[in-house]
């Protein structure tokens, strides 16, 4: 029986291992702090992983 290969996981390309990001509104709270956004990376919905692909696989 052959040994099943697993899919390993190597740093999003996409957002280079910082998923999430915090965005200025441009509008400030009362006590003058920043409203900010927490937005995460759409090609690792906020993993800061991603599978590789089978192309990427046979080269690793």
């Amino acid at each position: 029986m052959m040994p099943q290969r697993t899919r390993t996981t190597r740093v999003c390309r996409a957002c280079d291992g910082f998923p999430v990001v915090a965005v200025t509104t441009g509008t400030r709270h009362r006590d003058g702090t920043r409203a900010t956004l927490r937005i995460a990376c759409p090609a690792c919905e906020g993993t800061g992983r991603a599978l590789l692909t089978a192309r990427q696989e046979m080269f690793a």
